[in-house]
C-alpha cells in the first residue's frame, strides 16, 4: 500500500485539526510532509511533535523562534512568512495538498502547489471565488486534480462520478443558527449567538459566513468553477438537517443525492483517499433519529448576502474579489464589536457599489483590487 504524503495549510484551523484526525485512524495511508499555520505556535509545534513533518512553517514571523526552539532537536525544517509557506510548496516531496487557509490568504500557496504539478484538496473556497478562472486554467495547464472538501462541493462531485446530462445542482444550506428571524431581530444579535451553529463545528469566519447566508453565495461560484455551470443552474436550498449535503439533477429529471452525518471528517478522509472509499471510524447516519428531511428556499431578502454573491458572479471580473474582500474586513469588524450583523451585508453592497469594476482580471490586478477593498 502506498502512502501519501500530505502538505497542510492551515493546520491550526477547525479543518486542519479534523484533517489530522483523519490521518491518525489512517497512519498506514497518510503521511504529515507539511505543516503551515498562522499563528497558533503552541498548536503547532504540538502537532510537529505528534506527526513529525518533514518542514513546518508559521506565518506569524514573529513566532519563527519559538516555533524553531521547540522543534530544533527534532530534525524538522522551521519557516516563517507568508512567502515561506508558498515556496513549500515546491517541495518534490508532496503527493497531496490539503489547502485549508481561510480567505484570500489561502490563493498564493495553492496556485503555487498547483503550478508544481500537486493535487489540491480545495477547502478555501475563497481561493475559487476570487480567481476561479485562473486557477482552473492552471490545474488543466498542469493536469493538476482539484478535490472538494467543501461537504457540499464533495456531495456534489460525488454525485457526478461517471455521470452526464447534468440539469441543475441544488446546493443546501443548514441556514444556520438564525433561520427563521426577521430583520429586526437580526438588528440586535450579538457575536456569540452567531458563533452558536445548530449542526457543524467551523471556525468563526465560516461560521458567521453561514450564519449571514454568504458561506453559501460563496459556494455557488465555487461550484461554477469546479464543476462547469452557470450560477443561474445552481439552486439553494435550506435543508435545516443537514443530512443531504448537496443534489444533482439530471435531463432526465433523475436526482442523485449525497446524504452522511454532519462531519467534516468525511469528505476530507473522501478527498485524501479518492479514487478509493475506505473504512471511517465515524459513526453512521441513522435515518430513524431523522423521521423528516425537510426543504425550503432561502430567504434572500433578509440574508442578503447570498443574493449579493449572485450579483457578483453575474458581473463577473474582479467583482467576486470585491465581495470577498469586502465581506472578510466586515466579518472581522463584526467580531471586533465594531459593527452590528446586518452591517456585513450593507458594507459589501457598498464596496460592490464604489469598487473600480476590472472585466478580465490579472492574478496581480486580483492582488491590487484586495489590498484596495480592505484600505478603503
Amino acid at each position: 500500500m502506498t502512502t501519501k504524503r500530505i502538505a497542510i495549510l492551515g493546520s491550526t484551523g477547525s479543518i486542519g485539526t479534523q484533517a489530522l484526525n483523519v490521518i491518525r485512524h489512517h497512519r498506514d495511508r497518510f503521511v504529515v510532509e507539511v505543516l503551515c499555520a498562522g499563528s497558533n505556535a503552541d498548536l503547532l509545534i504540538q502537532q510537529a511533535l505528534e506527526f513529525n513533518p518533514n518542514a513546518v512553517a508559521v506565518a506569524d514571523e514573529s513566532k519563527y523562534e519559538l516555533v524553531s526552539d521547540a522543534l530544533q532537536s527534532h530534525g524538522i525544517k522551521v519557516y516563517a512568512g507568508e512567502a515561506a509557506i508558498a515556496d513549500l510548496m515546491e517541495m518534490t516531496t508532496i503527493d497531496l495538498v490539503l489547502a485549508a487557509i481561510v480567505g484570500f490568504a489561502g490563493l498564493r500557496p495553492t496556485l503555487r502547489a498547483i503550478e508544481h504539478g500537486h493535487a489540491v484538496a480545495l477547502a478555501n473556497k475563497e481561493t475559487m471565488v476570487v480567481a476561479g478562472s485562473i486557477v482552473t486554467a492552471a490545474a488543466l495547464r498542469h493536469r493538476v486534480p482539484i478535490l472538494p472538501v467543501d461537504s457540499e462541493h464533495s456531495a456534489i462531485f460525488q454525485c457526478l462520478i461517471g455521470e452526464n446530462g447534468v440539469d441543475k445542482i441544488l446546493l443546501t444550506a443548514s441556514g444556520g443558527p438564525f433561520r427563521g428571524m426577521n430583520r429586526e431581530q437580526l438588528a440586535t444579535v450579538t457575536l456569540e449567538q452567531a458563533l452558536k451553529h445548530p449542526n457543524w463545528s467551523m471556525g468563526r469566519k465560516v461560521t458567521i459566513d453561514s450564519a449571514s447566508l454568504m458561506n453559501k453565495g460563496l459556494e455557488v461560484i465555487e461550484a461554477k468553477w469546479l464543476f462547469g455551470v452557470e450560477a443561474t443552474d445552481i439552486k439553494v436550498l435550506v435543508h435545516p438537517q443537514s443530512v443531504v449535503h448537496s443534489m444533482v439533477q439530471f435531463r432526465d429529471g433523475s436526482i442523485k443525492a449525497q446524504l452522511g452525518i454532519p462531519s467534516m471528517e468525511t469528505p476530507i478522509q473522501f478527498a485524501f483517499s479518492f479514487p478509493e472509499r475506505i473504512e471511517s471510524h465515524l459513526p453512521r447516519l441513522d435515518f430513524v433519529q431523522y423521521p423528516n428531511l425537510t426543504f425550503e428556499k432561502p430567504d434572500c431578502q433578509t440574508f442578503r448576502c447570498l443574493d449579493l454573491a449572485y450579483q457578483a458572479i453575474a458581473r463577473g471580473g474582479n467583482m467576486p474579489c470585491v465581495m470577498n474582500a469586502a465581506n472578510e474586513v466586515a466579518v472581522q469588524q463584526f467580531i471586533d464589536g465594531r459593527i452590528g450583523f446586518l452591517d456585513i451585508a450593507d458594507h459589501v453592497e457598498v464596496a460592490m457599489q464604489q469598487a473600480h469594476f476590472i472585466a478580465n482580471p490579472s492574478l496581480e490586478d486580483l492582488f491590487e483590487t484586495d489590498k484596495t477593498i480592505r484600505n478603503q
